[in-house]
């Protein structure tokens, strides 16, 4: 009697064959299948780790930066406010003292402005070669002009090869022809421009084009270059720029306008732009403790045992990190009598190493110590030192961040990411390798056990016919 089949087994057998191969197949993956699975897992956890770092480095560094620009200054010890910023706007430093100041701007400094005589033939007149001598305030410097330039060539040939040191050249045509006119952001007495070596462009010191140019008319236009001139309380004063760093002590006046206009600069401690400052400095330094914190730190179960491990943890990389932005919180300053950020309400949180900020404490060191120029100078830096004296907190914090933040090889975090993409490549190559090892194994253990089954099949059919030959011959001996 023939054994029943079973949907979808061996047809021979009567085995699920499928099923026994998948299971060998399965168990015979199963270790290395589980090993790459958990080093992709790490790999990409580790991978966005890192990305997160980078993102939050970059953004600590762009906000020390960023507070320790120059031409916005941010952690200036007094504010010096100017009563009409059309006339002046002013800048205080920390060897800035409280006062009131009266400034009257009578003119502002002037550049030099020159044209040469007309070419009729306009911008494309027919220029000599050789060399254009451009002069100002003594020094010459030199401009190359080609064989078959014209006046326009000659004007892209100053500002590509003098730009860089404050000239501009144009060409301005009027009703006797194009003329090259010449700037300058040179301002003061004694600043104008002169042109020798090519004929045409010719013009001498002192030289003006007058009230009523002609054809021939070359030199300044309007009037020669002027020094500034003002009063500060009553006291003449001149400068050859707009901006002056010298008049008043600890004082940077940016002249506006002239004709006589009078602004009033008071000076005062910067109380509220320096709570401001280091509260934007707490809160960039936090943000970066705390992601760390939560890129290293496992998850907790209710009995407070680690459970699920974060993207670094264990990785010695954060730590490091924070070890090397805490370095130059330590680090004392080079003032009088502010040398540790303590003594302006700045602690470490001990439980999570975060920067604390107590406001209070800072407006009683600033309202009894007067510390507004000291705290500039902590984190700025004291210009007139050398060497590390010289360096505040911010230049010091940056060179810490550096060589996490440096892009390329040399970069900590740049070498990481590239190590951990040659890792993911690897496990990649190795899941290919591992599947096609499966495939070739399934293909194997398949034809193994189609023939084991077509095997069993042709033995139990023999089995079958002996067993109704038998059934045969008893049959015929009954009758």
């Amino acid at each position: 009697m023939a054994s029943p089949i079973l949907p979808g087994l061996g047809l021979g057998s009567g085995l699920d064959t499928t099923a026994i191969v998948k299971a060998l197949v399965d168990a015979d993956k199963a270790a290395k299948q589980s090993q790459i699975n958990r080093q992709t897992t790490t790999n990409t956890s580790q991978i966005s780790g890192i990305g997160t770092l980078k993102s939050v480095l970059a953004n600590f560094q762009t906000a020390i930066k960023n507070l320790g620009n120059t031409t916005t200054p941010q952690f200036l010890g007094y504010t010096a406010t100017s009563s009409d910023p059309k006339v002046l706007t002013s800048v205080a430093s920390n060897t800035a003292v409280n006062g009131t100041y009266t400034v009257k701007v009578n003119s502002l400094a002037t550049s030099s402005k020159v044209a040469t005589a007309a070419f009729a033939g306009g911008p494309s007149s027919a220029i000599p070669s050789g060399t254009l001598t451009i002069t100002q305030n003594g020094i010459s410097r030199p401009v190359d002009i080609p064989t078959g330039a014209t006046l326009q060539s000659v004007r892209d040939a100053i500002n590509t090869q003098q730009g860089a040191n404050g000239f501009s050249a144009n060409i301005v045509t009027d009703s006797f022809g194009s003329r090259l006119v010449m700037g300058s952001t040179v301002t003061g007495a004694g600043s104008d421009i002169t042109l020798s070596g090519i004929p045409g462009l010719t013009i001498t010191t002192g030289q003006k084009m007058g009230a009523t140019p002609t054809a021939t008319s070359a030199g300044a236009i309007g009037e020669l270059a002027a020094d500034a001139s003002f009063t500060v309380d009553g006291l003449a004063i001149t400068s050859k720029s707009n901006t002056v760093d010298s008049a008043i002590s600890g004082l940077t006046l940016n002249l506006v306008a002239g004709g006589g206009a009078t602004s009033t600069v008071t000076v005062g401690p910067n109380s509220d732009g320096l709570k401001k400052s280091i509260q934007a400095f707490v809160d960039a330094y936090n943000q970066v403790v705390t992601s760390i914190n939560t890129l290293t730190k496992p998850s907790l179960d209710k009995d407070g045992k680690p459970t699920i491990p974060a993207a670094l943890t264990g990785d010695p990389l954060g730590r490091g990190i924070l070890a090397s932005i805490r370095e130059p919180l330590a680090s004392t300053g080079a003032g009088d009598k502010l040398t540790v950020l303590s003594q302006l309400g700045i602690t470490t949180n001990q439980k999570t190493g975060a920067l604390d900020f107590d406001s209070a404490k800072f407006s009683t060191a600033m309202d009894t110590q007067k510390l507004g120029g000291e705290i500039q100078k902590l984190f700025l830096g004291d210009p007139t030192a050398t060497g590390d004296a010289a360096k505040g907190l911010l230049e010091r914090m940056n060179t810490a961040l550096t060589p996490y933040t440096v892009t390329g090889s040399e970069g900590i975090l740049d070498a990481r990411s590239t190590n951990l993409a040659k890792v993911k490549t690897n496990l990649a190559s190795q899941q290919e390798a591992l599947d096609r090892r499966i495939e070739t194994l399934t293909a194997v253990l398949t034809k193994k056990y189609n023939d084991m089954d077509l095997l069993v099949g042709k033995l139990k059919a023999t089995g079958n016919n002996i067993t109704s030959m038998f059934e045969a011959m008893n049959a015929q001996k009954n009758a």
